[in-house]
């Protein structure tokens, strides 16, 4: 069991909170998830609101589940504000990969979850803790965290050009990008404090 620092549990306690208030104002949804473009419905600030909005129990909880697994370790690593802007990054890359993906597909569903975010932490793991072994949930095998990694990024490709399961699987894969680009960045000897040496 990790203890949850600061950020993490601050971010947790958001999306439960929101979670809560979306089954009490159930309308609260309709301006914080993020609408497509071409929805007539879509506002700036969707674009980090709807990280803290939740589809069911389930979708709010293999999310904070995320977040508890891989965000302590994370925070701890990278420093509150870091990890603070490691979140957000990922979570706004999501959403603007997921805003063309809707454009592109003339879709009209809109967008909740954090799961952008959970994923650009997912990769961050695998940059920097790429030789950890884990067990899964799924699949409940024994694997380092850069093969996790590997996985789930291809899967969540796959599923993305091939599926129709309702999940943004495309705004996984930003939330990917997102974080990646943001560690090449920290990576710049000017940028890259001495505790940050290790990331390559």
């Amino acid at each position: 069991m990790h203890p949850l620092p600061p950020v993490t549990k601050a971010l947790m306690l958001a999306c439960i909170g929101f979670f809560c208030l979306g089954i009490l104002a159930p309308d609260i949804k309709g301006w914080l998830a993020l609408w497509p473009l071409q929805s007539g419905y879509f506002m700036p600030w969707q674009l980090l609101t709807y990280a803290l909005m939740h589809g069911d129990f389930g979708h709010l909880f293999f999310n904070m589940l995320g977040l508890y697994m891989f965000g302590a370790q994370v925070e701890q690593y990278l420093g509150q504000r870091r990890y603070g802007l490691l979140v957000a990054v990922s979570v706004l890359t999501a959403a603007l990969v997921q805003l063309v993906v809707t454009f592109a597909t003339q879709s009209l569903w809109p967008t909740v979850g954090i799961s952008g975010g959970v994923f650009g932490l997912l990769l961050v793991m695998g940059l920097v803790f790429g030789e950890q072994v884990v067990m899964p949930l799924i699949p409940p095998i024994p694997m380092k965290m850069k093969v996790l990694v590997t996985l789930y990024g291809g899967i969540e490709l796959l599923l993305g050009v091939t599926g129709r399961t309702g999940v943004a699987h495309f705004a996984h894969l930003g939330g990917m990008l997102g974080a990646y680009l943001l560690m090449l960045y920290w990576r710049r000897p000017n940028k890259r404090p001495p505790h940050l040496r290790r990331v390559h």
